[in-house]
């Protein structure tokens, strides 16, 4: 994918909508990999902050948005509703995402996916620091899958 895409065609992706819709734009996306870019984070009404902070660590809701931006431009639908189940090997090299300057770059990576879920690598940058890294587990919403099977 070589043009940029918006966020009203972000919003119609994700189920994220008004401010918690946090990424501006995707840069460019392929079947494995999604990059974001977004200034959101130095909004004063940022949904997620807090005492007039947004910590570093709420860049893992930026990395799941983009991961669920990926998913709705690989199915060519919108993405269903889904949940963290885990995230792990976070590196994280600053305190506040509200105090960086810069634009926010979110990148993630698809490692494995299948009908229940996906695991992506993901990384935020600005500039050319890398602000928080890890690895994310997303399951998606399980309730058609009830209508199969039992639950235990």
């Amino acid at each position: 994918m070589t043009a940029p895409i918006g966020k009203a065609a972000i919003m119609a992706l994700i189920p994220h909508a008004g401010a918690m819709c946090l990424l501006d734009s995707v840069y460019q996306w392929d079947s494995l990999s999604i990059t974001c870019v977004t200034s959101s984070h130095r909004d004063a009404n940022n949904p997620l902050a807090s005492g007039g902070r947004l910590d570093s660590l709420c860049g893992i809701e930026y990395a799941a948005q983009a991961m669920a931006i990926h998913g709705g431009l690989t199915s060519g639908r919108r993405s269903e509703a889904g949940y963290l189940a885990s995230v792990r090997g976070v590196v994280c090299t600053t305190g506040r995402l509200d105090q960086l300057r810069g634009d926010l770059e979110v990148t993630g990576t698809l490692l494995a996916a299948d009908t229940t879920g996906a695991i992506y690598d993901f990384r935020l940058r600005s500039g050319e620091k890398t602000i928080l890294s890890g690895r994310a587990a997303v399951v998606l919403d399980d309730s058609r899958l009830s209508r199969a099977a039992p639950r235990i």
